[in-house]
């Protein structure tokens, strides 16, 4: 496999001078005919990349795993995970392929990832790859959460293969370059537990900390602080999905990034019609990851995590059980507050009551009773803050308008406790409630123009405009629009 003159990427590759049991050392496997679909200029630019160059033929070759790029190491990491709440010893990247490291232009260091770029030693009975389908899919939705300012892995850039991938029909295949703060996961310290290395999970444990949260480093009781830090990210995570109604649909503890990231979008989705029972994975029968079950997942992944660090966080194993369950404990009211708070400033609420709890959650119940569309409910709720004359357009969005008058009452009584006018309270709002998110519909429109029809017209739309989430412009009326019936979207699946 020929090294790329022609693109330069300052990689600086720390993981893979780890010790060799972490991964195994593999390249990607050739494709017969690359495409670029789309490269995110701005996120290169982060990277200290050229766009152009890795547009070229010889970037669009790296990006497809035909040419290594100089400083590449390119490995497959090892991980184990709980899947559905069923443990399996050894899963890996069994179809994504670690090109490297760099360090960003702001000094955070990255991953580059190629998902889809072929068989690992862990890919077991899997093909290694990757249909057009899920990767447009991870690319809108990585694209929409960073717009909207959530943690979250990112996207790159993204190539057709020229080959068919075979899962229930054939499907073109495509490869995701993905981008990720890393791709360490609850899953890959699980490895090492499951195969009692302590001095894996010691380094592995050390290396986090130095990479994620540096300023644990010279404490004496760091690896406490690793899992406490975890724990705040994760239950500020959870609740920020919850703002936007987002329902990941695989909360494996493989899926738990450590760098408290969103990883991993496979059957996601956004919610219309507001529900916390809503689930939209096929493979999720019971339920498991539904939206109101996030935070109660989160926190078991987290005691999973608490279970791999036992070895380092106490002499005895007592000591080690009651420090881990001290720092768990935390994740309730941790997640509690910032659920709250989020919830808060989407009603314009700042200079916080004890009263604002049950104000939010009426309003919540509300909104399920009615089948009020999430996105667009907080969005008009947005502009009747600034005046009851724009109540009309948030009453329309409710099967029965009436359950909304005491509510209003009451929402309009506390806003006069803001230290704002009406019109600033409506900006606030309106920076913070979306006016367009990625609808399943849309999504599945875009992704069945560029499978049936060739046309990536659609897809780039939505990248395009889904970048400005939160601000009201002509030509986005359809994007904002809920699906008709016809269009609902009852079912997401994962692109294995």
């Amino acid at each position: 496999m020929d090294a790329s003159p022609g693109l330069l990427i300052p990689f600086d590759n720390t993981y893979a001078r780890l010790p060799e049991r972490f991964y195994a050392r593999v390249h990607p496997t050739a494709v017969a005919n690359p495409s670029l679909i789309r490269v995110n200029e701005a996120l290169a630019l982060e990277l200290g990349i050229d766009p152009q160059a890795l547009a070229s033929p010889e970037g669009v070759a790296v990006l497809a795993g035909n040419r290594i790029a100089d400083g590449s190491d390119p490995i497959a990491m090892a991980y184990a995970g709980h899947q559905f709440g069923n443990f399996v010893p050894q899963l890996g990247d069994g179809r994504a392929i670690l090109i490297g490291e760099v360090v960003d232009r702001s000094g955070t260091r990255r991953d580059i990832h190629l998902k889809g770029a072929g068989r690992t030693p862990f890919s077991r009975m899997g093909d290694g790859r990757a249909a057009l389908g899920p990767v447009l899919r991870e690319y809108i939705v990585s694209e929409a959460f960073a717009a909207l300012g959530i943690p979250t892995t990112r996207a790159l850039a993204a190539v057709t293969t020229g080959e068919w991938v075979y899962r229930e029909t054939p499907l073109p295949g495509a490869i995701l370059a993905r981008v990720a703060s890393s791709h360490i996961r609850v899953g890959t310290f699980q490895y090492f537990a499951a195969r009692k290395d302590t001095d894996a999970i010691r380094t592995l444990a050390d290396y986090t900390i130095a990479r994620h949260y540096p300023d644990l480093a010279d404490s004496t009781e760091k690896y406490r602080g690793l899992l406490s830090a975890l724990v705040a990210r994760q239950a500020k995570l959870i609740a920020q999905w919850m703002h936007v109604g987002f329902i990941h649909g695989v909360m494996n503890t493989d899926n738990t990034s450590v760098a408290g990231e969103t990883i991993d979008f496979g059957p996601c989705a956004f919610m219309d019609a507001y529900h916390p029972s809503t689930v939209f994975s096929s493979i999720d029968q019971g339920g498991r990851y539904a939206f109101a079950n996030q935070p109660a997942i989160a926190n078991w992944n987290l005691v999973r995590f608490a279970e791999t660090l036992l070895p380092l966080l106490g002499e005895t194993q007592d000591e080690a059980v009651t420090a881990a369950q001290e720092r768990i404990d935390t994740f309730g009211s941790l997640f509690q507050t910032a659920i709250a708070d989020g919830y808060a400033k989407k009603l314009g609420l700042t200079n916080r009551s004890p009263d604002d709890i049950a104000l939010i959650q009426d309003f919540l119940t509300i909104m399920a009773n009615g089948e009020a569309d999430f996105t667009l409910t907080f969005r008009a709720l947005s502009d009747a803050a600034e005046t009851t004359d724009n109540e009309t357009q948030l009453r329309a969005l409710f099967t029965e308008a009436a359950s909304l008058d005491d509510w209003l009452t009451r929402w309009r009584q506390r806003l006069v406790k803001e230290s704002r006018s009406a019109s600033q309270i409506a900006a606030d709002m309106r920076e913070t409630n979306p006016v367009i998110i990625p609808r399943n519909h849309q999504i599945e429109a875009a992704i069945k123009a560029a499978v049936s029809g060739n046309d990536l017209g659609p897809f780039h739309r939505l990248v395009d405009e889904l970048a400005r989430p939160f601000d009201d412009r002509p030509g986005i009326d359809d994007l904002k629009q809920p699906p008709k019936a016809e269009e609902i979207v009852h079912a997401t699946f994962c692109g294995t």
